[in-house]
């Protein structure tokens, strides 16, 4: 312990460096027994290859059920290509691991800075993404996450790159827009609005001129069921154990559910997004308190909380919460200590689910129900001590107490403010 105390970022380094040496070992190796079904390297040697060709020749996929995804995601799935003397695959897999260092390196950089910093974001995301096995390294989400996590940490000295950083992640995978969801009010949630506003419309245009089909996505994300993985999908394999007939098939681009009822969960979970919108909103009208990590705890709990009401919980979007979980741990007045433990859990058990026991799950199996009951019971209680936690600590009136130490805002970035009312 004394060690770590005094050389913590080169154990930091090397702790890195093992742990990626074993998750591109698990890739080279996804044949194995222990890995279930294997096949997760499958997405991007043949499908993201396959929109590449498409990509390639100036147009978005037209008419592929499969695409779903924003314009930015066409460069993102381009990039490979500045790698030419690789393979696609092994381009796409050497640069998300260079992605991975640079959210590392930022983490660490942030967790070093003085005042009420900490390695422990850095330390979390280092440990964290491994339990999700070789699967980061073979999907985007990645990439995704590094800019909001790059967004989240650059808000304290830029205001504006910040919400450049959101937006141009809000165009690869819509969430990060999520992350402008706690900048204190005023002026700088002015400035970081405003520059994503600018941002994402100059570049959107930017794609429309470069590319065909910019908005058919929008048609296929549409039509999306409810997935095998999802909350209600763990409701109707329940439903299948006790004489549902609905069954699972392959479409979408993932495995769903089809039968009766399955349109009135879809729009049960629709509502409850709603809901979760209505909630972040409330709780934007009723927060009075800013404090340094309020920002990186409010996009942690917006995240989650729209994972948890949506109609798909890939495997992947762990990804997503571990990294923001790790930009709440970088500072030592988050109030998200115990939902990044609970984050880290239900990654653990989101890869015993896929790839490792997945032919349970679509059989609806007792093992595969009871494992996504595990997995989704673990996300549903982070989000929900999420919200709770941040609304305790932001609503609270100054005048009404003695605010704890840790919760004093920042008094040079983040004063904390009466709120005057992506």
């Amino acid at each position: 312990m004394s060690t770590l105390k005094r050389h913590p970022l080169p154990l930091l380094g090397a702790a890195w460096l093992a742990t990626r040496a074993l998750m591109l070992w698990l890739l080279a190796h996804e044949g194995l027994a222990l890995l279930g079904r294997g096949g997760v390297s499958s997405e991007v040697r043949n499908l993201y290859f396959r929109w590449y060709g498409v990509l390639s020749h100036g147009t978005y996929p037209a008419g592929d059920h499969l695409w779903q995804y924003p314009p930015g995601a066409g460069p993102v799935l381009l990039s490979p290509a500045l790698l030419p003397t690789l393979t696609y695959f092994q381009a796409f897999v050497v640069l998300t691991l260079l992605t991975d260092a640079v959210i590392m390196f930022v983490l660490a950089r942030a967790g070093t800075r003085p005042g009420g910093h900490s390695l422990g974001g850095a330390a979390l995301w280092t440990a964290g993404l491994p339990l999700l096995l070789h699967l980061p390294l073979a999907r985007y989400d990645v990439q995704v996450t590094a800019f909001a996590v790059i967004s989240l940490l650059t808000l304290s000295r830029s205001p504006r790159a910040c919400g450049a950083f959101a937006a141009i992640g809000a165009l690869v995978k819509i969430w990060p827009a999520l992350a402008l969801i706690g900048t204190p009010t005023g002026r700088t949630t002015r400035r970081a609005w405003t520059s994503a506003a600018v941002t994402g419309a100059a570049l959107l245009t930017l794609l429309t001129a470069l590319f065909r089909n910019s908005f058919d996505f929008l048609l296929q994300q549409g039509g999306r069921g409810v997935q095998i993985e999802s909350l209600g999908g763990t409701a109707l394999a329940f439903a299948r154990r006790a004489g549902w007939p609905g069954r699972t098939r392959y479409q979408y681009g993932a495995m769903e559910f089809a039968g009766p009822h399955v349109r009135a969960v879809a729009a049960l979970s629709l509502g409850l997004t709603v809901a979760a919108f209505g909630l972040l909103l409330l709780w934007r009208l009723r927060a009075r308190r800013w404090t340094s990590a309020t920002p990186y705890d409010a996009a942690l709990a917006a995240v989650l909380l729209f994972t948890v009401t949506s109609r798909v919980i890939s495997p992947q979007y762990m990804v997503w919460l571990i990294g923001l979980a790790a930009v709440c741990l970088t500072s030592r007045h988050t109030t998200q200590r115990p939902v990044a433990l609970l984050v880290l859990a239900a990654s653990a058990a989101s890869t015993v689910a896929y790839p490792a026991f997945y032919g349970e799950v679509i059989r609806c199996t007792w093992t595969g129900c009871l494992l996504m009951l595990l997995r989704n019971g673990l996300l549903a209680t982070a989000a929900g001590l999420s919200f709770v936690r941040l609304w305790q600590a932001t609503t609270k009136d100054p005048g009404s107490g003695t605010p704890r130490p840790e919760l004093r805002p920042d008094p040079v970035r983040l004063p904390h403010k009466t709120l005057t009312v992506s």
